[in-house]
């Protein structure tokens, strides 16, 4: 059996693990913390579980094919619950909008918002549903390695229908008016990294995913799906091992010969590197096996970092839904602070999370968990002072909104920002997200998920082939799998 090591236990990292494991190879994972999933880790403390990252759980048609592949289902291994409404949107003057699960209810709101736009919505939709068939199906499984891949006449007559050069913010004018219609169609493209001046219109698909396809929740949370991916992947044979931080991919003759930790060191036939790609280039590899260099890095548009806050709160809190998000500031001041001229934000939007509003076990009896995030610039800053600062100014807009105290009932807290990113994930310049989905970042003018100088080392995640987000980490990690199979049979191996 031929070896290879997968460096990181993300989403990437575990799809490819398990996808080369049921093809026959000897796989180890090494994961740098104590526990896996990346920034889809959890902890506990006090009677409270937190999921640490990804909170939503959008294309669950994703995740069934995912285990589908192996023969399983999510079924097996957690339990889903749609959530409706989907989440709130609250704007100026506390006025809230709750998102109703389903296309028919949907459109009745937006009917009720802006005369004569249901059959404009449901147009939109019908594109959107195109490019989600398109963009997630054909896509998002190219490898973007050569030209070639995208020259069949099906697939130039796709791109032609996917409004691949039209921002979205131009498209989605094209069927409403109403500001708050176009806020609550915008949102999606933010989880790209990018503002919809900026981001392809094909990416309504995230619209298709979040209205036709809903808005689910594991019950234990996100880390539930980390969970089963690891059972499987063992179920496979694929070992892991963790505090296992590595400090060298050492090289001979192009070929990785060892891979090295703090703790100890490793030989494989192959490596996939699910860790951040910029940090194994960067620190890990010598000058001479990188694909790029240090100022190729610092002009990527990177897609925002985050301030994180976990709170655990002693009493319910009324309004708050599963999902919601505080849009009651200007978002054009707020991007232009994340994007155009990088620092805190002087107003910033934010998002809350109550998952313990739909699921009792992720907080004591009585108790509200919390989860609050600012999308910020990457690379600021980061300062126990400056987070304190935007937890009150969060905290108060929030309990104005809910109409209670709540700083007074937090009974736990926790921040995480751009050091924590940096110091768990490697993360460059404290990223949260990964590149942004902008034109000039998309498909092969993404870091390519091969290196070109190492002939068995491949990467994995969200800095390369898909992009961002859980579901394209995923699939990057089978896509990755499959490219790694196609080529090591060429490769020899010296020990």
């Amino acid at each position: 059996m031929k070896k290879v090591i997968v460096i990181g236990s993300g989403f990437s990292g575990l799809a490819a693990a398990t996808s080369l494991a049921s093809k026959g190879y000897d796989v180890t994972v090494l994961e740098k913390n104590s526990s896996p999933g990346g920034r889809a880790r959890k902890f506990e403390v006090d009677g409270f579980t937190f999921d640490m990252g990804p909170s939503w759980y959008w294309m669950p048609d994703i995740f069934d094919n995912y285990f589908a592949k192996f023969g399983k289902k999510t079924a097996d291994y957690y339990n889903l619950v749609r959530l409706d409404p989907s989440y709130a949107v609250i704007f100026e003057g506390n006025e809230s909008i709750m998102l109703p699960a389903g296309v028919e209810k949907l459109a009745d709101l937006f009917e009720s918002m802006e005369a004569g736009s249901r059959p404009k919505f449901h147009e939109f939709l019908k594109q959107a549903a195109y490019k989600y068939e398109v963009g997630i199906n054909k896509f998002v499984w190219k490898p973007s390695r050569s030209i070639t891949e995208f020259l069949s006449l099906k697939l130039l007559y796709d791109v032609t229908r996917l409004d691949v050069f039209q921002s979205f913010h131009s498209h989605i004018r094209k069927f409403f008016k109403d500001e708050k219609i176009l806020k609550l169609m915008e949102f999606p493209i933010l989880f790209l990294g990018a503002i919809p001046e900026n981001t392809p219109a094909m990416y309504s698909l995230m619209n298709y995913a979040e209205i036709q396809l809903g808005t689910w929740y594991p019950m234990g949370g996100m880390h539930e799906i980390v969970k089963g991916m690891v059972a499987l992947a063992e179920e496979k044979g694929v070992k892991f091992l963790y505090n296992q931080n590595v400090t060298k991919i050492d090289v001979v003759a192009e070929k990785v010969r060892k891979v090295i930790t703090e703790k100890s060191t490793f030989t494989a036939d192959a490596i996939v590197a699910s860790a951040d790609y910029q940090h194994v280039e960067e620190k890990l590899l010598g000058e001479d096996f990188r694909n790029y260099d240090a100022k190729y890095w610092d002009k990527r548009m990177m897609a925002p970092s985050s301030l994180l806050f976990y709170l655990g709160v002693n009493k319910r809190i009324p309004k708050l839904l599963h999902h919601n998000l505080f849009f009651d500031e200007d978002f054009k001041l707020h991007s232009h602070e994340i994007y155009t001229e990088p620092q805190w934000p002087t107003k910033p939007l934010f998002y809350a999370s109550a998952p313990s509003k739909t699921d009792s076990s992720v907080a004591p009896e009585g108790h509200e968990n919390l989860f609050l995030l600012i999308p910020v610039a990457p690379d600021l800053e980061d300062t126990e002072e400056v987070r304190e600062k935007y937890y009150h100014i969060i905290m108060e807009r929030l309990e104005k909104y809910c109409g209670v105290n709540i700083r007074e009932s937090v009974v736990y807290k926790r921040s995480y920002a751009h050091k924590d990113f940096k110091s768990d994930y490697n993360a460059f310049k404290g990223n949260a997200y990964g590149l942004a989905n902008t034109l000039m970042q998309t498909a092969l003018l993404k870091p390519t998920l091969k290196s070109k100088k190492v002939h068995n080392l491949y990467y994995t995640g969200q800095l390369t082939v898909p992009g961002p987000g859980v579901p394209p980490s995923l699939i990057s990690g089978l896509v990755v799998a499959d490219e790694l199979e196609k080529e090591i049979s060429l490769m020899s191996y010296e020990a």
